[in-house]
């Protein structure tokens, strides 16, 4: 049976992309609208997203919302433009005021508004074309609200909104929208006020992510390791209490890859397309981007690439004695493609100014050379301190690149690790969060490259 979906996210990639997250709310919706559900996906209109590109309709039917938040109102109209490789239309709150700064996120004292009026335009919207979900799809803290939102706010819509169920997943337990008590009344939420979580309240905050815990139908996370993860001390970053609380109804379900973008056979983005039967082919994309990088082609050493965002999170601070010492030793050639904390771009900027013919480092994002660092590159690090699901090291077993991972979250049920008597696995995976074992790791790859 075929089901209305109503999916927020404050990101979808190619429109706008931080992380994982705007690649799952591309791809997922579009398997889910290629099964022939009815899919509407909604997002900010972001200053940064090149419209240029996109051809995007204004939508008469939803032009002048006015989205009354609390006390203040937006005017807010609705865009839509197609999903590149999809017949599925992305929707776009267009709000000027909240929308038109240089970055994704901020840290203005309105970012809590920016996404409750993406929340209300979503459900007004909804409202308006007169589609009636049957499932309300919020992801990380910035939705978060709206399953409470919609249970004040909008079920008194009986017509449209009386057999909707939510889901809310998490991408990254971490972030979580924490803000002070004073925004109860933008929430819109004031008179609902006794069924936010009283003792945050009497400390005089209200954090978002937790009212997602406590008020979707059912949540789900992105791989089902990190859904046992986040039920622990450890990794609960202070909500494993209400994770258990509602045990029942958390789910681990592993993140899929869009492949139709991320392969080595159909990839447009790489100078040779290959497969597992040509793999001298990769050995040319590696030759094509060392030479792009200008590094010399350096016979028998294999090249590690990486590319994500730099935050403490990715467990770059147990790389620096390892990779110097490996570069040292003339073992490894390295490119990296990252932006974040300054101290790991001081790393890799130090690593670079000392070993010139062996490592490069970019901080600008680039999509292609994100491609060609896959197709490239004989390993791909990615040493996280927690990781919730991962997609990196999915393209790169796709491309053939084998993944070096630390054992954690989704990283742990997606490579398994090589057993050179057996025969078996997929990668090299190390337990310890400690320097000595990113160095095994980096030694076992070498050992395994020179057979």
């Amino acid at each position: 049976s075929h089901l209305n979906i109503l999916f927020l996210s404050s990101e979808v990639a190619p429109f706008a992309k931080t992380g994982g997250l705007g690649d799952v709310a591309a791809a997922l919706p579009k398997a889910l609208h290629e099964r022939g559900h009815d899919v509407r996906v909604f997002m900010p209109l972001y200053a940064r997203i090149e419209q240029s590109k996109y051809r995007f309709r204004s939508i008469d039917s939803l032009r002048g919302l006015r989205v009354v938040v609390g006390a203040r109102a937006f005017e807010v109209s609705i865009f839509a433009a197609q999903l590149p490789g999809s017949t599925m239309e992305v929707f776009f709150v267009h709000c000027p005021q909240l929308y038109r700064r240089p970055g994704i996120y901020t840290h203005d004292a309105d970012e809590h508004l920016r996404f409750l009026v993406l929340n209300y335009a979503a459900l007004e919207a909804a409202q308006r074309m007169r589609f009636a979900p049957d499932i309300l799809h919020c992801n990380d803290w910035q939705t978060a609200l709206a399953p409470l939102i919609l249970k004040v706010r909008f079920s008194w819509d009986g017509a449209i909104f009386g057999r909707t169920r939510s889901v809310l997943t998490i991408h990254n337990l971490n972030y979580q929208g924490t803000f002070p008590a004073s925004v109860l009344n933008d929430t819109g939420l004031g008179q609902a006020a006794h069924l936010l979580h009283q003792d945050q309240l009497r400390e005089g905050k209200i954090n978002s992510l937790l009212h997602g815990i406590l008020y979707a139908n059912a949540i789900t996370t992105v791989s089902p390791t990190y859904a046992r993860e986040i039920r622990t001390a450890e990794y609960g970053v202070g909500l494993e209490g209400f994770l258990k609380a509602r045990e029942g109804a958390v789910f681990g379900i592993l993140n899929g890859v869009d492949y139709s973008v991320w392969s080595p056979e159909a990839d447009a983005r790489i100078p040779f397309r290959y497969d597992v039967n040509h793999l001298e082919l990769k050995e040319k994309n590696k030759q094509a981007l060392l030479s792009r990088a200008l590094l010399p082609a350096l016979p028998g050493v294999p090249l590690i690439g990486i590319v994500s965002r730099l935050s403490g999170q990715k467990g770059f601070d147990l790389l620096p004695d390892a990779l110097a010492l490996a570069l040292r030793e003339g073992k490894i050639q390295l490119i990296v493609q990252g932006s974040g904390e300054r101290r790991f771009e001081r790393l890799f900027h130090g690593l670079r100014a000392r070993f010139a013919h062996q490592v490069r480092f970019q901080t600008k994002f680039d999509d292609t050379l994100a491609h060609q660092i896959q197709a490239a590159s004989d390993f791909f690090l990615m040493p996280s301190r927690y990781e919730p699901c991962g997609l990196t090291q999915l393209y790169a077993l796709k491309y053939g690149t084998v993944p070096i991972v630390r054992k954690t979250g989704g990283l742990s049920d997606t490579v398994q690790l090589w057993d050179p008597r057996a025969g078996t696995g997929t990668g090299i995976v190390f337990n310890d969060y400690n320097a000595q074992a990113v160095h095994w790791a980096i030694e076992a790859a070498f050992n395994i490259y020179r057979d």
